[in-house]
């Protein structure tokens, strides 16, 4: 279990109240605009997402992971070798969708930190299109299963990924409804599911 700031030993609590505390964080970085004071896609930029996030939980918010990592049989980048990915990745260019989505999908291979990377990735990707093409996409539009499986055939293919997202993508990009369901349906994909983006925000 990951070491924490707020000193939870029990894995299923330790879940349950990052979900909470990121969620109301992804809020704030969207009611007050913070969220546009960021780099856009740069590692710096995401570094800032998931530091806003993470902060009050862990220690390594925001910074480069110094471990080795692997979801399944997928290994990430070699943590020798991340520093020079990640300033390739900086590098490529993100003039169109299919440019944006390269981009992403080298992102996540990277995976740079210890923990949360794909909602905050999620997140960069979003502000990329926003700024590029004046879109979003719809994540309550894109189904779990078949997202998760065209990321992990992504780094040979990335077609499939490229027709899911374009086919939810919306010009709906200051809409705080689009942006919460977004949120619940990414958290969703990591299997974080206790709060809704509605219940905390009422409460």
């Amino acid at each position: 279990m990951l070491e924490n700031k707020l000193g939870i030993t029990n894995e299923v609590e330790l879940a349950k109240e990052e979900e909470r505390i990121t969620k109301l964080k992804a809020l704030e970085l969207f009611d007050t605009n913070k969220i546009n004071e960021f780099e856009i896609g740069t590692f710096k930029g995401l570094s800032s997402i998931h530091n806003f996030l993470f902060s009050e939980i862990y220690d390594f918010a925001g910074k480069m992971r110094n471990v080795n990592i692997a979801k399944g049989n997928f290994r990430f980048a070699p943590v020798m070798y991340l520093e020079e990915v990640l300033k390739k990745i900086d590098e490529m260019p993100q003039v169109n969708f299919d440019d944006i989505i390269k981009k992403y999908v080298e992102m996540n291979v990277a995976h740079p930190f210890r923990e949360g990377n794909g909602r905050s990735t999620r997140i960069w990707l979003d502000m990329i299109l926003k700024k590029q093409m004046g879109k979003v996409i719809d994540w309550s539009k894109v189904d779990k299963e078949e997202y998760l499986l065209a990321m992990e055939r992504s780094p040979i293919k990335d077609t499939e990924i490229k027709i899911l997202l374009e086919n939810a993508l919306t010009d709906k990009i200051n809409d705080r409804e689009v942006y919460m369901k977004g949120i619940d349906v990414s958290y969703q994909y990591e299997g974080y599911n206790t709060y809704t983006m509605d219940e905390l925000d009422n409460n």
